[in-house]
């Protein structure tokens, strides 16, 4: 199992705001049904990391649509073998103190 926190950023639009964009991309993740979160810049995905892969390669395209002209789109990895990962169990691990 693998999380991937994805960010698409359009480039040089004529609006600073982006978010359908942002909508358009998490079409993409629900079309799926690919477990994610959205947070204030990024979306994270939880699931098989080719899978993943699959839709991050189809949210960064989407950004193309509605005449968009540049894409920029960032990508983390975090997979683990040793043992099951979720997006709860991880945040959940990150804020015991």
């Amino acid at each position: 199992m693998a999380l991937v926190e994805i960010s698409v950023v359009p480039v040089g639009t004529e609006c600073p705001s982006f978010s359908s964009v942002v909508s358009r991309a998490l079409q993409e993740a629900h079309r799926n049904g690919i477990k994610y979160t959205v947070g204030p810049t990024s979306t994270v995905m939880e699931g098989d990391l080719p899978a993943l892969m699959d839709i991050a390669e189809k949210m960064h395209r989407s950004a193309f649509t509605g005449g968009t002209q540049r894409v920029v789109t960032n990508i983390s990895i975090d997979e683990r073998r040793d043992k099951d990962q979720s997006m709860e169990v991880t945040v959940a691990a990150a804020t015991t103190m």
